[in-house]
């Protein structure tokens, strides 16, 4: 019998998995998933799959599309699909975009940004490819196993990237700059005017400004704007990172495009056709049925800004101050202790992200996504409100939970 132990011990892993580690919010995922495994009533608020329906002409189009034999998709994605995409962005930027060199349908914006960065450092060369934190892990991820160097910017009290907030002496090295609005996980808006002077100073230094706008259309006030408007023709230096999975509902299908710079985006071409990660022809129909549509994601929108009302008012009625918080998918709370304030949470049968799992400038904030109803959200905002004040005894493990659960369902 072959000794098979050895050969275990002996195998050799990317060492970045190792350097990066597991999220900060693991310990609370588990938790959560042996409650609910213990049969305890859960609401949870801590990952961002809105359980909404997908709107059914989407469904019906994924049907209709499905064929007898199902064939390899081409990277370059299907033509009606890149047109329904230049034509939204049309519609919503008042943006012209050449579909066939400006559009690029990848299998969700997460797998996009992840890989982009393979396309465009050169780990010989020292580049630098930084974002603003907290933020959304990926951009570190797909960044430290390109083999480019990673460099988080500590944002302000605003968590808006601004120009200043980027040391001078790294400009000569940055390759690539990743802005998101509205931001991840704080829901605050990038400006125009912050926008533009980034995009100068991108283009004064060579460097690709890669702007992360998967919330794009969910806002409660005036649009956020695009880097694609501020870019103007060409998109010239700038890529845009759109997604279908909460402006249509469609996570699961895993759709979403990049457009912008006709060199860029063959530049991704190229790379992509080596990996293999185009989406399904029958989903990308569906896409294409839903970014030709603008009535399904007005609807979604509203029941995002009214989940966002009932709790916003009713956690600063409770003294808690709100940041950001104006668009996208997320509530971003400050609190004391972001950890403890997760665990007195998850003992009340909610679960929340603390903010330290995006990173530095994270910690002593909690982020809830608009995920639940809104009847959820209306039913539990005085639970969460008295817990994130320290309302509540902090809790450990299961013991117990059952009755807080039955106070919470009562409202006491």
């Amino acid at each position: 019998m072959v000794e098979t132990s050895r050969y275990r011990l002996a195998m050799r892993i990317n060492p970045v998995l190792d350097q990066l580690g597991a999220y900060p919010i693991t310990e609370i995922q588990d938790t959560a998933r042996r409650m609910h495994d213990a049969g305890e009533e859960l609401i949870d608020f801590s990952i961002g799959d809105p359980h909404e329906p997908t709107p059914s002409f989407i469904r019906d189009a994924v049907r209709g599309a499905v064929p007898e034999v199902t064939q390899y998709p081409q990277t370059a994605g299907l033509a009606v699909l890149r047109e329904a995409v230049a034509g939204y962005a049309d519609r919503r930027f008042g943006v012209a975009l050449d579909p066939a060199t400006q559009v690029m349908p990848v299998s969700g914006a997460k797998e996009a940004i992840f890989s982009t960065p393979f396309g465009f450092v050169d780990h010989s060369a020292d580049d630098v490819v930084a974002w603003g934190t907290p933020t959304y892990p990926v951009y570190e991820r797909g960044t430290r196993f390109a083999g480019a160097e990673a460099m988080p910017i500590l944002l302000g009290g605003d968590f808006v990237m601004r120009v200043g907030d980027i040391p001078d002496s790294a400009w000569d090295r940055l390759r690539l700059l990743w802005v998101c609005t509205p931001h991840n996980p704080t829901g605050a808006v990038t400006s125009r005017d912050d926008l533009a002077a980034l995009y100068s100073k991108c283009r004064e230094t060579d460097t690709l400004l890669l702007s992360d706008e998967a919330y794009g259309d969910v806002y409660a006030d005036d649009p956020p704007a695009s880097v694609l408007e501020i870019a103007g023709p060409g998109a010239i230096g700038t890529l845009a990172f759109f997604s279908c999975s909460k402006r249509s509902g469609m996570t699961g299908y895993r759709s979403g495009a990049v457009v912008g710079d006709a060199d860029a985006i063959e530049v991704l071409r190229r790379l992509r056709s080596s990996v293999g990660v185009a989406s399904p022809e029958f989903v990308q129909e569906a896409a294409a049925a839903a970014w030709s549509d603008d009535a399904h994601a007005a609807e979604r929108r509203e029941i995002f800004s009214a989940k966002r009302r009932v709790l916003r008012e009713g956690f600063e009625s409770a003294g808690l101050e709100v940041i950001g918080s104006n668009a996208g998918l997320y509530l971003w709370i400050k609190v004391e202790d972001d950890m403890a304030a997760a665990k007195r949470l998850l003992g009340e049968g909610v679960v929340v992200s603390p903010g330290r799992a995006f990173g530095t400038g994270g910690e002593g904030h909690v982020r809830l996504a608009l995920v639940p109803t809104v009847d959820e959200c209306a039913a539990v905002v005085e639970v969460v409100a008295r817990a994130l004040a320290g309302g509540v005894d902090d809790v450990e493990g299961v013991t117990g939970q059952s009755e807080r659960a039955e106070r919470r369902r009562s409202g006491h």
